[in-house]
């Protein structure tokens, strides 16, 4: 009998062990983790430090469900890996073969080697980990300085903030996550956090965070010297591939685990996906990364196919992700901001609300859409995107898109209305 070792139990691994159980009902799987014996969903972790969901409502299958797929479940954390000989070495458990392994480890929350870094009172927010820290750094806390401004950033921002603790952003770009949104949404969102009683600080460095003489954060000190009060810090400029297990093995590794278009490693039988891999494209500028949830479980259930020796290869299809800045719903599909030759944006924003749209489109069709505060249709803006379909098509058709509650105002004659007087 074959036996597959899955490292890591999020949505990557997870949909690798039931995409692999369908392929193969005879093989052994086994599913390896130290953070939690059973799968949940990590971007519900805010959700319980605010109070609105239990722990035990972010798993997605029932406890039985494991042994009813015959998935076997290691509580325990992985300290070696043999490649030769085909073993893990686990904390507790002694050693552990396989014939084929999937490595799904993961991110890990970036460190830039700042004096303090690892004081009492500074995290990041990744995993169950982290959510504990959270509760015990929280308990006392009165005012809180975040260091990055990304998506986690915003998620931890909003945590501390419905505890009554004082938030401060310390961003070192000139605008909120303007790396990935053009300047217009990226103003909005400048709006929205400001609005909302917290402080931030951009184009403002940290330069070290200050030891209150007995291990733990009592501040901050900005490159530009001004001193932060402040017990808890949140450590979230962006996360890395987790790569530490193969470190000092024969897999070869860059940014991430160094994988072909079957997220096949260099090794024969080890394979790895979801946000600890580096897909090698050797036509391309530069390896892919991806490191979201969609991808994540997109990519566990191809490494599954490619685990049980199907030869296609992993594509990464329409760009998507969503997300939430406070109570400010984020969607993006396709390329945007990308500001390839040719490319045309078409941008709406509602004059008193915090609303906008944005279409990108070339002279071959539709490249991609933002929507803030407005709610579009996934398998829409997907279709629209892959069929290449025109502006004039898209900004006819706008309704089918949206998908915001009933009783929501619609804006899509006033969007269409601006939208046609822009179009060349």
């Amino acid at each position: 009998m074959v036996r597959v070792v899955i490292l890591g139990n999020g949505v990557t691994g997870v949909s690798a062990a039931f995409r692999l159980r369908e392929l193969r009902p005879d093989w052994e799987i086994v599913m390896i983790s130290g953070e939690s014996t059973y799968h949940y969903s990590r971007p519900a972790l805010m959700y319980v430090f605010m109070g609105h969901m239990r722990y035990e409502d972010t798993k997605p299958y029932e406890n039985g469900v494991w042994a009813e797929q015959r998935i076997e479940l290691v509580r325990d954390w992985v300290t070696h890996l043999d490649v030769e000989a085909r073993t893990l070495r686990l904390h507790q458990r002694g050693s552990l073969g396989f014939d084929k392994l999937l490595l799904a480890t993961g991110s890990k929350s970036n460190k830039f080697g700042w004096p303090g870094q690892d004081l009492e009172g500074v995290q990041g927010l990744y995993d169950l980990l982290d959510l504990r820290r959270l509760y015990a750094n929280a308990e006392n806390a009165r005012q809180a300085v975040i260091v990055g401004g990304g998506l986690i950033g915003i998620e931890l921002g909003e945590m501390l903030h419905s505890r009554g603790i004082g938030v401060t952003f310390l961003v070192r770009e000139r605008s909120y996550w303007n790396n990935v949104l053009p300047p217009e949404e990226s103003a909005l969102v400048n709006r929205v956090i400001a609005a909302s009683g917290m402080d931030l600080r951009l184009e403002t460095e940290l330069d070290h965070i200050v030891d209150d003489g007995r291990g733990r954060a009592a501040a901050v000190v900005t490159k530009g010297g001004d001193t932060i009060p402040c017990q808890i810090v949140g450590l979230t400029a962006g996360v890395h591939p987790n790569i530490d297990l193969v470190k000092d093995t024969s897999v070869e590794t860059g940014r991430g685990i160094l994988v072909d278009r079957r997220l096949e490693t260099n090794v024969a039988g080890i394979f790895a996906a979801g946000d600890c891999a580096e897909i090698v494209q050797p036509e391309a500028e530069r390896n892919l990364v991806e490191q979201v949830w969609y991808t994540g479980k997109a990519q566990g259930r191809h490494a599954a196919e490619s685990l049980s020796g199907e030869t296609a290869e992993y594509a990464p299809g329409v760009w998507y992700n969503s997300a939430k800045f406070l109570d400010l719903e984020y969607q993006t599909y396709g390329s945007v901001h990308r500001q390839l030759p040719g490319e045309r944006n078409l941008y709406w924003e509602h004059p008193t609300e915090a609303l906008s749209i944005r279409i990108v489109y070339g002279d071959d069709g539709v490249l991609g859409f933002n929507t803030l505060g407005v709610r579009y249709r996934h398998e829409v803006c997907e279709r629209w995107i892959v069929e290449r379909r025109s502006i004039d098509y898209v900004l006819e058709h706008l309704g089918e898109a949206n998908f915001d509650p009933e009783f929501f105002q619609r804006h899509e004659d006033s969007v269409r209305a601006a939208f046609r007087g822009a179009t060349v």
